[in-house]
Order: C-alpha cells, then structure tokens, then sequence
C-alpha cells in the first residue's frame, strides 16, 4: 500500500509518496499561492494528481498535515483564523476523491517520528518543535492523543514563570514559546539579536550576554521537559526543526539542566532525542497519521 502525505504551508505544499515502511518513493514541492478565495486548493489537488500519474496504480488514502485544529472527525480544518481563507471546514477527501486525514502541522512532525523515525519503537512519545513558536504533540499507546477540540500538544503555551508578564497565543503569562521561541528573540534581547541562530552564534564564540540569555532560555525549556516528564511519564522525548540544529549547542546543557532537574526514581532518565527528518517531517507524518486510521 502506497499513501500520499501533504503539508500544507502559507508559503510551499510539500508532498511525498511513501510505503508502509516509510520509504518516500516520491517528492514534489508547488508554491501554495495564497489567495482570498481559496482558489490555493486547486494546487493541493495538482499535488496529488501529479502522485498518481506518476505511480499510476491505486492510493490508499491521503494525509493533509495544515496549521490549526482539525474537527473531531479529522475530515477538516476547524479552526484556523487569519490565515489560508476557504481553508476552514473544508471536507478534503470529497475534493481529492480519496480518503483523507487531515491533521495539525505540529502533530504530523509528531507521527513522522512515531511511524518512521526517532520514536518508531515507542508506544508514550512526547515531541516539541521549536521554531518561531513552540508546538508540540503526544502519543498515548501508540496513538495521537488530540484531545478536547483537537487542542493537546500545544506545549509551548504552558508556564514556565508566572510572574512574566509576556504572554502566548493563549494567553498564559510567561510561556515556554516566549522563553525560547524565535519570534521574542529581539525583545529578550533589547534587540541586540534579530535570529536565535545569532544568539547561538555569540554564545559559542564566548559572548557574556549571549552567554546568560542562552542559558537561560535553555534552563526554561529543561524546566518545561521535567514537568512533562513529571505529568506524562514518556519513554521518550523528541526534540524537532529550528534550533535543535545547534546539536551540542543545545543538547549539551540541556541535558546538564535535566540532570539537575528531572525527577528519577530508581535511577532511570527519560531519553531526549533529535528528530529525525528535517524539511518533509510534515508531510511523511501526514501520510503516516492516514497509514495508521487506513491499515
């Protein structure tokens, strides 16, 4: 059985064709256009009429990873403001004529991981993004756990100083996604770095104010790592995109932050490991999250 996995940005639709196994036979990338009219759509259906012409036998099924939440169903995109009009509660498999899973972009990277990649062998997975925010998903036996209103996951909207007065997307002060997301990286830093790349970049070359931000904003997220552990108990924890491309830059103290404050009965730690796939995560885990609601 073949399945097409699709990740639907603002900017690009990347798209693979891939196996059971996980084995991508095929990718394409089309710009998505943008447009007030949903006219945007049609290139999601070039996307998977370019698959089947190029593999010419049957598709199982259709995965759609896109920002937002999906309705409870996994037909559509629920909610989702200000972004990609006529994307809102738009059935996808009546449009694509086939069957089709539609699923958050954060919580694909999540089953990209699970079904193919640095989690395959784990049935209780946590996985963080971070990028310009912070988001995250949860498996539970094996499975996406999305919750009420598809909402869980969104890690980077919990607490990790409540006496900051910045606040997420949801509102809650001091968020994780402040702490350590590129979108705030001027403002925690009186506009002396414009990219968490250049503060990277200054810490490792000695810079003292580089030096203290950085550490900070990584103790913040080993805070946060710990009180997942603490509530989920996952036997693992994978860390994806953006930043964790500084390797040792952020695992190193990170894990130095784990050792001092995540609680270990019986001596056992939980693993915390770097993604697996870069730039398709999205859309393998789109194909991944229709391979396992289609087998």
């Amino acid at each position: 059985m073949v399945f097409i996995g699709i990740d639907l940005g603002g900017t690009n639709i990347k798209g693979v064709l891939v196996n059971e196994l996980g084995e991508v036979l095929k990718q394409h990338y089309i710009p998505t256009k943008d447009d007030p009219d949903g006219l945007w759509r049609g290139n999601v259906l070039s996307m998977v009429r370019y698959f089947q012409n190029y593999w010419q036998q049957p598709i199982a099924a259709v995965g759609l990873s896109a920002p937002g939440l999906p309705d409870v169903s996994n037909q559509c995109i629920s909610f989702l403001p200000n972004r990609l009009p006529g994307l809102e509660n738009f059935v996808w498999a009546d449009y694509l004529g086939l069957p089709t899973s539609v699923v958050n972009d954060a919580h694909a990277a999540l089953m990209a991981e699970t079904s193919f990649g640095a989690a395959k062998n784990y049935q209780h997975v946590v996985l963080l993004t971070l990028g310009t925010g912070v988001g995250g998903g949860i498996l539970i036996h094996g499975k996406l756990y999305q919750g009420l209103s598809q909402m869980a996951g969104h890690l980077g909207h919990i607490t990790v100083n409540a006496t900051d007065d910045e606040c997420s997307i949801a509102g809650l002060p001091g968020s994780l996604e402040y702490a350590i997301g590129n979108y705030s990286i001027e403002r925690r830093s009186r506009g002396r770095f414009t990219s968490t790349w250049e503060l990277v970049e200054a810490y490792r070359a000695g810079d003292v104010f580089a030096t203290y931000l950085w550490l900070n904003s990584v103790r913040s997220l080993a805070v946060a790592l710990c009180s997942i552990v603490n509530a989920l108990s996952p036997e693992c924890i994978v860390l994806a995109r953006g930043i964790t491309l500084a390797d040792d830059a952020l695992f190193e103290p990170l894990r130095q932050f784990m050792d001092i404050y995540e609680w270990r009965p019986g001596g056992k730690s939980t693993p915390l490991v770097q993604a697996h796939f870069g730039d398709m995560a999205g859309a393998i885990g789109a194909a991944g999250f229709a391979l396992q609601r289609n087998v």
